[in-house]
């Protein structure tokens, strides 16, 4: 296993390819930019007026400045645009033109797809790269197509679904942003009764320097239906800075099941701004599983809106930061409806000065009767020079409810350490051991492919290869 392990390099995520971009638009944002990609895309009136109005949103707020310092992200120097030629956009894997297709082979993409996924699409720099869903699902009347094209398609069911209930605009500052530039990204639409057995997957790369990443994800699961989607997210190492805002809304209806999974492994040159939210009705059951690593600076607290009667949410999650990265990660959940329930497990690991922080909420409404939550924090510390806090904010008003809150901060046992050594393992075998087992209630939830590659990426970390 440890043989394994060690020949995998970075070399798989920092590699570049020189750009081939046939439309950049100028760096930094204001209404010429959005005004460009709205046209460049042909998007109907009603997008650019939500777009534009966005913008004003965005230009109205400030930066915040509670969690991770990001006074160092310049937004006047980011490209907010980049377009691949025209052919890069393919719905059969032979068609992507070979310097793209080359990135997406070494991440494992058309293999995994091949072995084990429903439809698979890749998004490179703005632009969707390729989309495919198998025909038993299409037969069935599964949509999945990047947003782009959902938006030309179904025009009247993007506008109803596209950022209006469950993330609004004005949501905050980034999502603000996201609203006014969002480009790609993925659309799924499940029908009702329809149970999707096997995943889709999408996976997003950036592969310009100084630009910014701003995919949608959109999914829409009708009563009784289920679904499993798996996000990948990755970047090359530069000396500017990039930014991800990228932006997931998730409606699951009554009796339905979405499975949502993401492994972000964004370079430390990135700052990942990422919104996410679902919205839960009766006796649908929603699972947020997140891994985060890789990226400087992460803002990312998946949420649920338990809306419907006996509606359930299960968070499970695992942040990693080493030398430089701050990793301000954590889950929200607002109980609305009776008998509503929900569980977070949430993880950090922080080693050579890294920082970690759990920053969640959990929201009993009034009239949210016989509501359950449990909150789970584990940290975990290889060293004396890093960091972990837990920041909850817990908020009661029903008084038939029912909530714990457990958290833990701890050091790798020396004994543990000792214990493995004097079983022939070395002292650097033993920690990743350690880890491992650290985070398995998270690699367990995730299909075998993707477990394997978030251990072996934690393990890197681990031994100083990432960087």
């Amino acid at each position: 296993m440890t043989e394994q392990i060690l020949e995998i390099n970075r070399e798989l995520y920092d590699h570049m390819n020189p750009e081939r971009s046939v439309l950049k638009s100028p760096k930094g944002i204001n209404e010429n930019v959005v005004r460009l990609i709205s046209k460049d895309k042909n998007e109907p009136e009603w997008m650019l007026t939500k777009r534009l109005q966005a913008l004003k949103i965005f230009q109205s707020m400030k930066t915040p400045t509670w969690g991770p310092d990001l006074s160092k992200l310049d937004l006047n120097e980011i490209t907010y645009y980049t377009k691949v030629d025209e052919k890069s956009h393919a719905n059969s894997w032979d068609e992507v033109p070979e310097d793209i297709k080359r990135t997406f082979e070494k991440l494992g993409i058309p293999e995994v797809e091949r072995k084990s996924l429903a439809g698979a699409g890749a998004q490179y720099d703005s632009m969707n790269a390729y989309h495919n869903l198998k025909e038993e699902w299409s037969k069935k009347g599964v949509i999945f197509e990047d947003c782009d094209t959902a938006l030309k398609k179904y025009p009247e069911l993007f506008k109803q679904y596209f950022m209006t209930k469950c993330v609004p605009i004005s949501d905050h500052k980034f999502a603000a942003l996201h609203a006014a530039v969002w480009s790609g990204g993925t659309f799924i639409m499940v029908p009702k009764g329809v149970k999707v057995t096997v995943p889709l997957q999408a996976y997003f790369r950036i592969n310009a320097g100084g630009s910014g990443q701003f995919e949608h994800t959109l999914i829409i699961v009708d009563e009784g239906a289920e679904v499993s989607y798996i996000e990948g997210c990755s970047a090359p190492l530069y000396n500017s800075n990039n930014i991800h805002a990228g932006c997931v809304e998730i409606y699951v209806k009554k009796g339905a099941r979405v499975r949502y999974s993401s492994i972000e492994n964004w370079s430390k040159n990135t700052y990942n701004l990422n919104t996410k939210r679902a919205i839960v009705e009766e006796d649908g059951i929603m699972e947020w599983i997140n891994g985060n690593l890789g990226s400087g600076f992460t803002m990312l607290y998946p949420s649920s809106i338990l809306k419907g009667k006996r509606a359930r949410t299960e968070m499970i999650g695992i942040a990693f930061a080493g030398n430089g990265q701050n990793q301000d990660t954590g889950s929200k959940v607002i109980h609305i409806a009776p008998d509503t329930s929900s569980t977070i497990v949430a993880k950090s690991i922080s080693k050579d000065g890294g920082i970690t922080t759990y920053r969640g909420l959990v929201k009993i409404n009034k009239g949210a009767t016989n509501a359950k939550s449990n909150v789970e924090c584990d940290a975990l510390m290889v060293d004396n020079i890093s960091r972990s806090d837990t920041i909850p904010y817990i908020q009661i008003l029903e008084n038939k409810s029912e909530i714990g809150h457990e958290a833990r901060t701890g050091k790798i046992s020396q004994e543990k350490i000792f214990y493995l050594m004097s079983r022939g393992l070395s002292e650097e075998e033993a920690k990743k051991m350690i880890v491992s087992g650290f985070i398995e209630p998270i690699t367990k939830k995730l299909p075998g492919e993707y477990a394997i590659e978030l251990n072996r990426l934690i393990e890197l970390e681990m031994e100083g290869s990432l960087g």
